[in-house]
């Protein structure tokens, strides 16, 4: 899809861990969303740029930097603070998509601001933009199975069969989440998306 490029108005960052023994684990499900907007629009997201790999797109007809942070889940802040910093984005217009153990595989959950939620990549973010006021798109993975597994392990886990397919799904949903949070607004996103 051919656009004439303007400056950027958002950024979407789209958080996991770099590296193919991560590609499809619960904790990658931004990068995941993020691969599946770059097949939508045929735009490799491969420009190295403020720590991350990045392309610029139009969704919900604005122009969007598409982020995947290559600093590791825990050092996310880095790319996105520098990224905020170059384009003078406000933390109202930094959408993260992320991974929340707290709700079940295939359902969403829009905030338009809030804490941590003990996600380090997000912990990272607001120590770096100074703010909790920034919306996210937590993308449910579902919580260990069992008490006694380790919560790393679990969520670095690659993930099989359907549970890789309902999850493929969800962040495809999330993406178009993201598309009406920039189109229409917050709270029509969290009306339609929330689940």
């Amino acid at each position: 899809m051919f656009w004439k490029k303007t400056a950027v108005e958002w950024l979407l960052v789209c958080l996991g861990n770099p590296g193919r023994e991560y590609e499809t684990s619960r904790h990658n499900v931004g990068f995941l969303a993020a691969d599946y907007l770059a097949g939508r629009e045929n735009t490799p997201i491969r420009r190295v740029k403020y720590k991350a790999l990045t392309a610029e797109m139009r969704l919900g007809g604005a122009s969007v930097l598409v982020m995947k942070p290559q600093t590791y889940m825990n050092r996310s802040g880095q790319a996105v603070s520098e990224a905020a910093r170059f384009y003078k984005i406000p933390p109202e217009r930094v959408i993260v998509l992320v991974d929340d153990v707290a709700l079940p595989a295939g359902k969403l959950r829009l905030r338009s601001k809030g804490s941590a939620g003990g996600h380090n990549g997000l912990k990272d973010i607001i120590a770096h933009l100074g703010t909790e006021e920034f919306p996210r798109i937590r993308i449910g993975v579902g919580g260990k199975p069992h008490p006694d597994y380790d919560l790393a392990d679990w969520v670095l886990a690659p993930l099989k069969g359907e549970d890789l397919k309902l999850t493929l799904d969800t962040c495809k949903r999330a993406t178009e989440a993201a598309e009406c949070l920039i189109q229409e607004g917050f709270d029509k996103a969290g009306q339609r998306f929330n689940t």
